[in-house]
């Protein structure tokens, strides 16, 4: 008669081999948690910048254009090979080719066919474009006849214009992605040969209320003053048309804005939770220029009042001629 098998072996085996799973099970969760609740491993930022980033890597991003306009280029995806189901997916590809990894951007231009009864056979085509001067798009055809929809990427360190005054001048990151038809009335004040009328003429500094980067102070108003600075954007002699409203995120220290549908626009020097997300942000002032913007909101004021509203008026508005410029090192190439 054979041998009855010895039960405790395994069993032991099979009771160590629990509790090791166990061990190791425990580990991981306690190396998860370090992580989630730590604050020393956390962001060195301020939770208004953690709001911020949260919010645009949710969405993927800005990926707006203006419909009824069609952009000429150099095509490096044609559209009739090439095919999506909405403008944002043709968008997000362009913006795939233009990561500034690996070198300049191989796409700066998205034409898309949206609208099936006009489109037709045409419906999803997705052209991806170059353009030989990004600053000045190659326009093929506009208006109500046209069934494209274009847009435009600015890479890293592109898409850079100047607002060029006295005390030095604000170089600023455009959105076109975000705000096409507010980047596309800069572009044109760029073709302009003067900007005569463009100033600023209300400065209000920080005061007690927010400290050196933009933050709330505990416990203090929200104002007056209001921590911008405040000027007009439409040059002289020229037409200007109402900006729709487009991506309305809180205002952050450096957020470039609309008041309304423009021409009035403001630079924050603080950032604005309390104002929500009421304003087109159309650009940011790179941060080592905000020291500018700062001294602008010191010059001499006088008291008015705009709608209820106590507001400092500069004694002396400070012109401003909106510049192209050339790509230059620094902060630049993070934007």
């Amino acid at each position: 008669m054979g041998r009855r098998q010895n039960d405790s072996e395994p069993s032991r085996f099979i009771s160590l081999s629990f509790l090791l799973v166990g061990l190791i099970s425990c580990a991981l969760v306690y190396t998860v948690l370090s992580v989630v609740l730590n604050p020393n491993l956390s962001s060195k930022g301020s939770n208004f910048e953690s709001l911020a980033l949260t919010e645009e890597s949710s969405d993927g991003g800005c990926c707006r254009g203006i419909e009824k306009l069609e952009l000429w280029g150099a095509a490096v995806k044609w559209g009739s090979d090439f095919k999506f189901n909405s403008s944002k997916e043709c968008c997000q590809a362009c913006k795939a080719m233009c990561t500034g990894i690996d070198g300049p951007c191989l796409c700066d231009t998205w034409v898309f066919c949206g609208n099936k009864k006009a489109c037709g056979s045409k419906f999803g085509e997705c052209w991806l474009k170059k353009q030989k001067d990004i600053f000045a798009p190659d326009r093929q055809e506009a208006g109500d006849p046209v069934i494209w929809t274009s847009g435009i990427i600015f890479g890293k360190g592109e898409g850079i214009v100047g607002l060029e005054t006295e005390y030095g001048t604000l170089h600023i990151k455009l959105f076109p992605d975000c705000a096409p038809h507010s980047v596309a009335y800069i572009l044109e004040l760029l073709t302009l040969r003067h900007c005569a009328g463009c100033q600023f003429h209300r400065a209000e500094g920080r005061g007690q209320l927010w400290d050196s980067e933009g933050n709330h102070i505990k416990k203090a108003p929200f104002g007056p003053p209001f921590a911008m600075i405040q000027g007009t954007l439409e040059a002289q002699g020229t037409s200007f048309k109402k900006i729709p409203t487009e991506e309305c995120p809180y205002i952050r220290r450096g957020s470039v804005a609309w008041v309304g549908s423009g021409p009035e626009f403001f630079i924050s020097l603080a950032n604005h939770q309390e104002w929500k997300k009421a304003y087109t942000v159309f650009g940011s002032v790179l941060p080592e220029d905000m020291e500018i913007a700062e001294k602008i909101a010191q010059l001499p004021t006088n008291s008015d009042v705009w709608n209820n509203i106590n507001v400092s008026v500069l004694e002396k508005p400070v012109p401003l001629l909106v510049r192209r410029l050339k790509t230059r090192q620094g902060n630049l190439n993070k934007m």
